[in-house]
């Protein structure tokens, strides 16, 4: 699901930024980018994150401002002096520009040197407390999106049950004008035919547009998303699958339809249904 979550944490000598961000994946996919004085505790960090979020394309980053006038990077001073005394020897005597050879210098390899910063556990902490408010943050994100889509599923699914009522209330209707429609293209052959043999062959040929098995099947699948749906654990897989399977029963229905009535409520069915596909993809 997607989710946005941030914390910021002011140090005595620096500002701490935390982001985090995700995107819908049916797996967990964690990128994680933190300052490499911090590296050590990388694997803590990605364990806390998979916990809390389980999946999700997740981008996880601190970022790290200088406040105080302090630089961990500093001048080699010997390693520049050496430099500019080579310079002078290789340029004419009284040629040379003291700032000139100073610039060239300083671009030399090892002209400066960085100080490695040593994880201070006590600032760590309060870090790692920030990276709670974080999640939290992104977590409650996530729990508002799927309480909108959890009201949008359940109207679509009420939906569905409405048009599935009109297609119960239609079928008897839909059934004897098969029946007309089939007596009267044998009427406008004008030949004799058998009762008998043409009452059986129409209660076969009935038997094949029988929708009740459909609409006992996507009554349940229905019931059946809404119980799961309710549940707290993560289940946007099986409500896939049960979308599915809902899908299946309204195509079968509306081939065997043969009632334009019927039809066109198979029709808004099968538009919500799409709509519930479409959205899913966010708690997949």
């Amino acid at each position: 699901m997607t989710g946005y979550g941030k914390a910021i944490l002011q140090l005595p000598t620096k500002k701490v930024t935390i982001e985090i961000k995700s995107l819908n994946s049916k797996n967990l996919d964690l990128n994680v980018r933190i300052p490499s004085y911090y590296k050590e505790k990388e694997l803590a960090v990605r364990k806390k994150l998979a916990k809390a979020l389980i999946r999700g394309k997740v981008d996880f980053s601190i970022f790290v401002e200088m406040t105080a006038d302090e630089t961990s990077t500093t001048i080699n001073h010997g390693v520049v002096k050496d430099y500019i005394q080579q310079l002078k020897n290789v340029v004419q005597s009284g040629s040379s520009n003291d700032v000139e050879l100073l610039k060239m210098a300083v671009k030399m390899p090892d002209a400066l040197k960085t100080e490695r910063e040593a994880l201070d556990e006590n600032e760590w902490t309060l870090i790692d407390q920030n990276i709670d408010v974080a999640i939290n943050e992104i977590v409650q994100y996530r729990r508002d999106e799927a309480a909108s889509l959890e009201i949008d599923f359940k109207e679509r699914i009420a939906n569905i049950k409405q048009y599935l009522e009109e297609v119960k209330a239609l079928d008897s209707d839909r059934i004897e004008n098969v029946k007309t429609r089939l007596k009267k293209a044998i009427d406008d052959l004008k030949v004799d035919t058998d009762q008998n043999r043409f009452e059986q062959e129409l209660i076969y040929y009935l038997e094949k547009l029988d929708i009740n098995e459909e609409k006992v099947r996507l009554a349940n699948h229905l019931d059946y998303f809404l119980e799961t749906l309710a549940t707290p654990d993560s289940n946007g897989k099986k409500l896939g699958f049960v979308i599915q399977e809902m899908g299946r029963e309204i195509n079968t229905t509306g081939s065997k339809a043969n009632f334009a009535p019927m039809q066109k409520a198979v029709i808004q069915m099968k538009n919500e249904l799409e709509q519930i596909k479409e959205q899913i993809l966010n708690v997949l």
